[in-house]
């Protein structure tokens, strides 16, 4: 079992951390310093009769962090190793990076999180941010994880390639790994483990602002892509009714003309922002799609235009049909891949 520890600006508490799991464990520990500054290099130097000790020249972020450490294990380690990353400023305690590790050892096909519970006295900050967080990505994922910003992660070398090709040099990197993990059915186990929080988490060098958009932008991005082309659609609809008013079948161009039209452009929308690396097969999927959603919205817009106008009558059906529209892509036009990064037999 490897140990990455990424670490800026580290005081004391990770000097007592390595001692720990030197005491407690035989795990390899690899130390990443990410750019910290000169008086820091002597805590550092003290580390290297117990770990492989890293430096960045200049800070690089967290995610980089990682992906130097997992570059060097990866030339140094068999597949079928396991790799355990953790922070530096003292929150994971050595058991439950122990019990994590072991989570990981009994179903090593798994990528295995420390959770916390978020009990006890915990900053609102970082209880509030959790939970948004942790609100906004089972709404578009549909896996519900509890503690999606953990630190604390167990997984197999073999998975390291996939790994270093993930976006992201600082905090976003860490939820990238989850969405990609939730994408392609890599399992995901969590691991109940102590939450803490010293001198109100002030070491900590989350930027809220900052990483908070990096974290979810890729999120929002799905949703976004799909209220632009709602959007479309709607002035879409008005611009051929309008252009075909009079006509046999008004309706049904303005409705067919419109939703063919946003669909194409929801869908490359979804390819670049969203789901990256889809098969071609997918643009199929989503079509077979569009026609059922667009035979359910010319049938309730067919109905609900007797009692009301076209433009209302249109939010209302886009309203009922989003939702349903949204878990669809999710679950069968943008499937995750089932083709596994696994160890050997």
């Amino acid at each position: 079992m490897v140990v990455i520890i990424p670490a800026y600006q580290p005081d004391e508490k990770l000097y007592r951390l390595v001692l720990e799991l030197h005491e407690k464990t035989k795990y390899d520990l690899i130390i990443v310093n990410d750019g910290s500054s000169a008086d820091t290099r002597p805590l550092f130097d003290s580390l290297e009769p117990y770990a492989k000790v890293i430096h960045h020249s200049a800070n690089r972020g967290k995610g980089a962090a990682l992906k130097t450490a997992l570059a060097y294990i990866y030339d140094q380690y068999a597949a079928d190793e396991g790799v355990v990353t953790i922070d530096a400023d003292g929150q994971h305690l050595p058991d439950d990076i122990i019990r994590v590790s072991e989570a990981w050892e009994a179903a090593p096909e798994k990528l295995v999180l420390g959770s916390r519970q978020f009990t006890g006295n915990v900053p609102f900050k970082s209880r509030a941010g959790n939970a948004i967080t942790r609100t906004v990505f089972a709404i578009s994922t549909g896996v519900k994880i509890f503690d999606t910003q953990t630190g604390l992660r167990a997984f197999g070398v073999f998975r390291i390639p996939m790994m270093l090709e993930m976006k992201g040099d600082r905090y976003e990197y860490e939820i990238n790994v989850l969405l990609y993990a939730t994408r392609h059915r890599i399992p995901i186990e969590e691991v109940t483990i102590e939450t803490v929080y010293i001198e109100d988490n002030k070491s900590s060098h989350f930027n809220a602002f900052r990483d908070g958009w990096r974290i979810y932008k890729m999120i929002l991005f799905f949703v976004a892509s799909s209220l632009v082309a709602m959007l479309l659609d709607y002035v879409l609809l008005l611009l051929f009714s309008s252009a075909t008013k009079g006509m046999a079948q008004s309706l049904l161009i303005s409705v067919v003309g419109a939703r063919v039209l946003s669909s194409l452009a929801n869908y490359f929308m979804n390819c670049k922002l969203v789901f990256e690396n889809r098969s071609r097969s997918s643009i199929l999927r989503y079509y077979i799609l569009v026609v059922c959603i667009l035979a359910a919205n010319y049938l309730l817009m067919l109905a609900i235009t007797r009692f009301m106008p076209l433009p209302v009558g249109k939010i209302i059906v886009e309203l009922v049909l989003y939702p349903i529209s949204f878990y669809m892509q999710r679950k069968y036009v943008f499937p995750p891949r089932s083709d596994e990064i696994g160890p050997e037999a």
